[in-house]
């Protein structure tokens, strides 16, 4: 059975709801737009978006180090996520860069970083199959996992452990062997380009090396043959299991942080009934009574408690480059530095983002956007369009707060649970 249509057109606290899940956030004007619409048409409207980026003052190719290049890089991402017109696209592909999983500790060339994004903003509402073959062939992957060093005769099964382990079918549903064999299946996918920390501005480029490809029969997850690395990137993206993995994380980031075996079944269906076909999906879930009757389920990670803060107060002009550089470095400290999550696996999410520390670190970062010098609206910076409805998807504003002054009462809704649950 696959998922519930919700019929009904959208109330305000559902347009609310909808925008908070995925774009960060919204003013009340882009959440009042939506009031009326079907919830068919309005999912529809936020899953048409193009690869293209803004314009960005932010140039990691002319940085004068590696280290240089990733801040301004991840500076970069997180500006775009603020400013862009299309958030659910960057929404999506901070998703999958938590599950085609990469670390900038071990990848710090520029090219390889802008290729890898790329990807995922131009495959997130792919065919699950072609986004996981887009993936996996990016310089990004090939080297954060290893590839590279995958030749005939000495096989490394860094990415074929992934593959199966991480990015589709899962543990329990392969042996040792698929894994072995899938490394022979990927020899001779490498990158060619920008190698070293001194050459991070050089361009990289996924190339195959015939020379190193085992070309012999294999056997993976029960097919014979030559097999090679598009084949077993197909057959994994195409097991039983992978629709029950990539359901689950559509579920936990659109959904719940909770998990529901009866609802996560029914998006495993639409998922097989579209065949893998992420946009078809994402239009089923984001129009469902399963997404609509699921509220303050998620804990906002420290990108979304940002981001949600600064395009809910309607900023459509810069805040600034020294600001947003502040505020990635703020995101690692939060526990989410952007292209760096902590482990191959990604970032756990949900109750993992709060701790006593990161929970007082994000009341100071509430408080440094709408308390102190530097706070949104202060000196030349236009007045921030904050609304109780942008921040905690109610018109109803908690009678405590109804008499506070305008900055204190921005504060407090930031750190309310409120907020800080979608």
């Amino acid at each position: 059975m696959p998922l519930t249509p919700h019929t009904q057109p959208l109330t305000l606290t559902d347009a609310a709801h909808l925008l908070r899940r995925t774009s960060f956030g919204a003013t009340e004007a882009q959440i009042r737009a939506l009031v009326g619409q079907t919830p068919q048409a309005a999912a529809a409207g936020l899953l048409k978006f193009p690869v293209t980026t803004l314009d960005t003052p932010f140039k990691p190719l002319e940085a004068a180090t590696p280290a240089a290049a990733l801040k301004l890089m991840e500076a970069g991402w997180l500006r775009e996520m603020v400013l862009t017109p299309y958030p659910l696209r960057e929404r999506l592909t901070l998703m999958w860069s938590n599950h085609f999983v990469i670390g900038t500790d071990k990848v710090k060339n520029v090219s390889a970083l802008e290729g890898y994004l790329t990807v995922l903003r131009g495959h997130a509402l792919s065919p699950f199959t072609d986004l996981a073959l887009a993936a996996v062939k990016t310089p990004a992957v090939m080297h954060y996992l290893d590839n590279d060093q995958n030749k005939k005769g000495k096989p490394n099964e860094n990415l074929g452990r992934e593959l199966l382990e991480l990015y589709t079918a899962g543990i329990g549903h392969y042996s040792e062997t698929d894994v072995k064999e899938g490394a022979r299946a990927l020899t001779g996918w490498t990158y060619q380009g920008g190698r070293g920390n001194k050459q991070f501005a050089e361009p990289q480029t996924f190339t195959f090396n015939p020379k190193q490809h085992d070309g012999g029969s294999k056997t993976y997850l029960g097919q014979k043959g030559n097999l090679g690395g598009d084949d077993i990137v197909r057959l994994a993206a195409g097991h039983p299991a992978t629709a029950e993995r990539v359901a689950m994380k559509l579920w936990r980031s659109f959904v719940s942080d909770a998990p529901d075996p009866a609802g996560q079944a029914r998006l495993t269906e639409s998922y097989r009934q579209h065949s893998g076909d992420l946009g078809a999906v994402m239009q089923d879930l984001l129009s469902s009574q399963e997404f609509y009757t699921a509220r303050s389920s998620i804990i906002r990670s420290p990108a979304e408690f940002v981001v949600g803060a600064l395009r809910s107060a309607g900023r459509r002009s810069d805040i600034g480059e020294k600001t947003y550089l502040n505020l990635s470095g703020t995101l690692a400290r939060l526990g989410q530095q952007l292209l760096h999550p902590p482990t191959v696996k990604g970032w756990d999410g949900g109750r993992e983002w709060i701790n006593d520390g990161t929970l007082l670190l994000r009341m100071q970062v509430a408080a440094g956007l709408t308390l102190g010098k530097q706070a949104l609206g202060q000196g030349s910076s236009p007045t921030p369009e904050f609304s109780t409805l942008s921040l905690i998807g109610s018109e109803t504003l908690p009678p405590a707060l109804a008499k506070l002054p305008p900055a204190q009462r921005t504060y407090l809704m930031l750190v309310s649970p409120e907020y800080q649950l979608i």
